[in-house]
């Protein structure tokens, strides 16, 4: 028996193969589009939790008495699994732009915030190292702001009056920023107050101090945030004690909505798996009557000396190159399927070999199982009974 000769048995009934097969085809598709729109689902949210600052974590002294300074950064930013460390400075006050007066929230940041709290230049620039270094007095406005009161995004080379620690001070717009936490604004409106970022050098000028409000640590991706944030907190607990400092985090809830995700990604893949079951009905049916289609032959066979191992061998390898071309043919369309849903929401795609392996080992199994009751009734068929048909 060899492999052309079990081809020649599927061509010999193509129609009725091809639709036992595209029902394989079919639940393999379900399994495979699900698993990849659970893959890609999950890094989109998680791409979005960590723009609006879920992947970092905000340092602050809580104890009276208790300072942030460079030499802590230096430490923080020296951590297994930490990206970097910036220092903070923050207030919340009202600015004025346009004769108008909003509420808003003042970041004194480095020229390292594109990076730690995910911010984009979409008009202009953002804080950089000069701006730092000589204490300017310039900001950069989030592009809610700037619609707010301008009516457009654009308005850089406009200035800001902001009241930072009791004292009333104008900034150059040199840039305007969308922000992590931009879609949170849409949703909630007022709820959250606008952004308005300036050199953390400045604000510390302003406020007559040489510490930091807060560190912002940007954890990396790749490692187990849960574990770094543990050490970020052993690590500020043995240099400011205990109760020293307050550290700010939201991998916990991040990992509880990874696992929801995994969850009803799960879930759904078993709903698809149904469609196998179903398909593997499918298989054994069309296999019962190949069975009795090819009755004189299988007499034939059996009286020139065949052995039912044979018999047995022949259609239960039949009935497993259906399933298993059956699964290619589901599983590369539903890879073609899963880059078209990357596509669609400008996210990458990863193929998953272990999913495809295991797609085409299941299939198989399904085709030996589906096909061992009609293997069975072939082998056990009497040559004299086979022949009168």
């Amino acid at each position: 028996m060899s492999f052309l000769s079990v081809m020649s048995d599927i061509w010999r009934s193509k129609t009725r193969s091809a639709l036992t097969m595209s029902t394989v085809a079919i639940g393999i598709f379900s399994v495979t589009v699900i698993s990849a729109a659970g893959q890609i689902g999950t890094d989109k949210i998680n791409d979005s939790l960590d723009d609006m600052g879920v992947n970092s974590v905000l340092v602050e002294a809580k104890a009276i008495g208790v300072q942030l300074g460079d030499e802590d950064i230096e430490q923080l930013a020296g951590l297994s699994g930490v990206t970097g460390a910036m220092p903070l400075m923050s207030g919340a006050t009202n600015c004025e732009l346009k004769e108008d007066n909003v509420s808003c929230v003042v970041w004194g940041v480095s020229e390292e915030a594109d990076e730690i709290i995910s911010m984009d230049a979409i008009h202009g620039r953002l804080i950089d190292k000069n701006d730092v270094a000589s204490s300017s007095k310039v900001c950069v406005v989030d592009s809610e702001i700037a619609l707010e009161t301008y009516g457009r995004t654009n308005i850089t080379g406009k200035t800001v009056g902001v009241n930072f620690a009791g004292n009333y001070e104008q900034f150059l717009v040199v840039g305007v920023a969308e922000s992590g936490l931009s879609p949170i604004q849409n949703m909630m409106n007022d709820a959250v107050p606008y952004f308005v970022y300036i050199p953390y050098t400045t604000a510390q000028n302003i406020c007559g101090k040489t510490d930091y409000d807060k560190i912002a640590v940007l954890l990396d991706k790749k490692s187990d945030g849960e574990m770094t944030v543990d050490g970020i907190k052993n690590c500020m607990a043995s240099v400011k004690g205990e109760e020293g400092v307050k550290v700010s985090e939201l991998q916990t809830q991040k990992k509880q909505l990874d696992a929801i995700l995994h969850t009803a990604s799960s879930a759904l893949s078993f709903t698809a798996g149904i469609s196998l079951a179903v398909a593997s009905v499918s298989v054994m049916t069309a296999m019962l009557v190949s069975v009795g289609e090819r009755k004189r032959e299988i007499g034939i066979k059996k009286s020139l000396g065949a052995k039912n191992s044979r018999i047995v061998a022949e259609f239960l390898a039949e009935s497993t190159l259906i399933c298993i071309i059956g699964s290619v043919i589901g599983s590369a369309a539903g890879i073609l399927s899963g880059y078209g849903i990357a596509l669609a929401v400008n996210e990458n795609y990863i193929i998953r070999p272990d999913v495809i392996a295991a797609s085409v080992m299941i299939s198989a199994v399904i085709g030996m199982l589906s096909g061992s009751y009609p293997a069975y009734k072939a082998a056990k068929m009497r040559p004299v009974d086979a022949l009168r048909q």
